[in-house]
């Protein structure tokens, strides 16, 4: 067998790999983006954020908070995964974009990389070792 075929899929391995990946991302979200703004936030002081709902800084930053945090917390553990990478797709667009489109590809990179990886995990699912899994398996067999 040739396991490093281009065209061959590898079900375990694959499951695998998402799971890590999923933990991976959504840690890093946490402590590079979610933790940061918190701290921001909690700070108190004047807020300065990207207005992009015109809701004013602080309620933009307050759902910024919330979506980083939550949905990477969702994303690690695989429920609402696909709803959770969708909004995480749409906070690292409007970063990339709209926060730092005049800004040099080096300060977008981070934004696009995340955008990116959550574009994987939106097309592909969370894959087995996921809460969604169970659900899914769970309904599967009422039916």
């Amino acid at each position: 067998m040739n396991y490093f075929s281009s065209t061959r899929d590898i079900p375990a391995i694959n499951n695998i790999i998402m799971l890590l990946v999923r933990i991976f991302v959504a840690i890093a979200m946490i402590i590079l983006h979610g933790l940061p703004k918190l701290e921001k936030f909690l700070a108190g002081g004047e807020i300065q954020f990207y207005n992009f709902l015109g809701i004013g800084s602080s309620a933009t930053l307050i759902l910024a908070i919330l979506l980083e945090l939550i949905c990477s917390f969702l994303i690690m553990i695989g429920l609402f995964t696909r709803a959770a990478s969708l909004l995480l797709m749409l906070v690292m667009a409007i970063a990339a974009f709209g926060v730092h489109f005049s800004d040099p590809f080096t300060v977008k990179e981070s934004s696009l990389l995340f955008l990116s990886i959550f574009a994987l995990i939106f097309t592909f699912g969370p894959r087995k070792f996921s809460i969604d899994n169970m659900i899914s398996q769970r309904r599967e067999s009422r039916w």
